[in-house]
């Protein structure tokens, strides 16, 4: 408990709490896109491994640990911005700080917003929606033929791919892996890394919603 008051008391333990959460976060996009990828083999697949998942016991507690991690990125890094804004509260210095930076280090607070928007939509569409006797495959399939919700969830996606682009970079770097000459290379890797998952999953509903199975 002393180890975590203390983690939780500078500033560089609440960074590398905001990092190894995000990064965290990654992990579970990566497994979570290849379960959506189901969508694209058959209903029966899609509707087996979401079978699986429901049925799992170690669920809630998998649910449980992947809120705290969710809670824990948002609430951390919120304190650490307002602590920012507090100690620089002159906002001729914070727009003169900007040269050089990125569209997504720009927009993290604005793309953390949208991306919180949608997970609430998601959760409440997908977890709590009525699949019981149709299967989760036919209400993702509805859902995304609704061109209002395929819009914002691809919406969505582009600004995680935002955040992304810049956080995966930060992370490493607050981590203490910041080189010259892996530094260059972890930023790519992570604009990578976040065009090809938001782009998998944004691919879903445009596939859906121009021409899925009927």
């Amino acid at each position: 408990m002393g180890t975590l008051c203390r983690l939780f008391s500078s500033s560089i333990g609440r960074k590398a709490v905001v990092a190894v959460a995000g990064l965290l976060l990654c992990g579970f996009l990566v497994t979570h896109l290849a379960g959506n990828l189901l969508l694209f083999v058959s209903e029966g697949s899609f509707n087996n491994y979401a079978k699986t998942l429901e049925t799992n016991p170690l669920l809630p507690l998998a649910e449980l640990g992947l809120a705290a991690l969710f809670l824990a990125h948002i609430a951390v890094a919120v304190k650490l911005r307002w602590e920012n804004r507090q100690a620089r509260p002159a906002r001729y210095e914070e727009v003169k700080s900007k040269g050089g930076r990125s569209v997504g280090s720009r927009t993290m607070s604005l793309t953390a917003l949208l991306v919180f928007a949608f997970i609430i939509v998601h959760i409440r569409t997908f977890k709590f929606g009525p699949h019981e006797e149709s299967g989760l495959y036919r209400l993702v399939m509805d859902s995304f033929r609704n061109p209002l919700y395929s819009g914002f969830y691809v919406a969505a996606m582009i600004a995680l791919m935002l955040h992304l682009s810049h956080g995966i970079q930060s992370g490493f770097q607050t981590l203490g892996l910041n080189h010259p000459r892996y530094t260059p290379l972890i930023r790519k890797a992570g604009m990578g890394f976040a065009f090809l998952v938001c782009a998998g999953f944004a691919l879903i509903p445009i596939w859906a919603f121009l021409g899925g199975p009927r």
